[in-house]
């Protein structure tokens, strides 16, 4: 299970949840969405450090009360967003055979709403941007460890640590592609962080095989 991100549990409803009749979102999945919504289009003008909960509910129509129905604070909110527009489509690709795909879409991503990435990162907000960037890392690592020796006897140990060791080097080369404004290639970027992990794991992972 991935650690969830911000000062929080994400609302545990969600934007796939349905109602009755299959067809249309519930009430809180409509609710979180609106105050998602706010907060992105509020972070296009303003540092995420600046956005008070009552500008966010003033702009989409809600009070505060229905505010903290569903979020402790402005960052839980914003851990909501990444979570349901990241997190929810990586599952698939914590494998070894596709784990670089899951790396493409969160750099896609990042390109596609690199507005809220970067004001995130420039701002207060860039701990809570680097810790939610570890846990979806180490996510795709662990499945890929996982997958890697689903037929081995390796020590748990040394998978965790392998896991954790592997996560802070690709979030260092996210960081260092953020810090130069998404300036390279994506493709390089992944090319990049392919080249330092391809293979390495499998290395580790047949030498401490006891079987």
């Amino acid at each position: 299970m991935m650690q969830q991100y911000g000062r929080g549990v994400p609302h545990s409803g969600s934007l796939a949840r349905r109602n009755e009749s299959g067809d249309k979102m519930s009430n809180t999945a409509i609710t979180e969405k609106a105050l998602a919504d706010s907060l992105k289009k509020l972070m296009k003008s303003y540092p995420i450090n600046k956005i008070h909960v009552q500008m966010i509910t003033d702009d989409c129509g809600l009070t505060r009360h229905t505010f903290y129905n569903h979020f402790t604070d402005v960052y839980e909110l914003l851990g909501w967003i990444y979570e349901h527009e990241v997190v929810e489509d990586l599952e698939k690709y914590c494998n070894l055979a596709h784990w670089k795909d899951g790396i493409m879409l969160v750099l896609q991503y990042t390109v596609k709403n690199r507005g809220i990435c970067l004001n995130t990162f420039h701002s207060m907000g860039r701990d809570h941007l680097e810790s939610f960037l570890y846990s979806l890392f180490n996510h795709v690592i662990t499945g890929i460890i996982a997958d890697i020796t689903k037929d081995m006897h390796v020590d748990e140990k040394l998978k965790l640590e392998t896991a954790e060791f592997y996560s802070n080097a690709v979030t260092g080369v996210f960081i260092g592609w953020l810090k130069q404004d998404l300036k390279k290639d994506p493709a390089d970027v992944a090319d990049g962080i392919e080249k330092m992990v391809k293979g390495n794991i499998v290395r580790l992972m047949n030498e401490y095989n006891e079987n």
